[in-house]
């Protein structure tokens, strides 16, 4: 494993500040030689933002992103493993404490809804955290 993570997409936006690039993430059954048996939605546009880069880009330009594995697996962190810890920690403080199991379970999803909320109110903040490299290609 290389420690990166790097994905092929077109200048979408260019500012003095930033460069959005569009990059189509595609599954993995996608990209095989049978993928016409396979629908649409395993592939999804997305757009990534990058604030540091050097060089001359233009819009249209193919370029590849580069990021880092580790910031693969922070963001897997914060979006599915803490969220799942936190269920389970309640469910299973709540059970014990001899709450009835539907009790236990409704509150224990509901602490879903302040957890993204937070999540989302401190998303330019850990945006930051998150840095992409970007090169042209031929």
């Amino acid at each position: 494993m290389s420690g990166e993570i790097s994905h092929k997409g077109i200048i979408k936006e260019l500012s003095d500040q930033k460069i959005i690039v569009g990059i189509i993430n595609e599954s993995a059954c996608s990209s095989c030689h049978a993928k016409g048996a396979c629908s649409m939605a395993d592939m999804k546009d997305k757009e990534i933002e990058i604030n540091h880069f050097n060089g001359d880009f233009r819009v249209g330009q193919p370029v590849e992103v580069i990021g880092k594995t580790s910031q693969g697996f922070k963001a897997l962190f914060y979006g599915y493993v803490l969220p799942f810890l936190l269920i389970m920690i309640i469910l299973i403080t709540l059970t014990s404490l001899q709450f009835s199991e539907a009790i236990s379970g409704l509150i224990s999803l509901a602490v879903l809804i302040p957890y993204y909320f937070i999540l989302y109110l401190t998303r330019n903040r850990i945006r930051k955290s998150f840095e992409f490299e970007i090169k042209p290609l031929p």
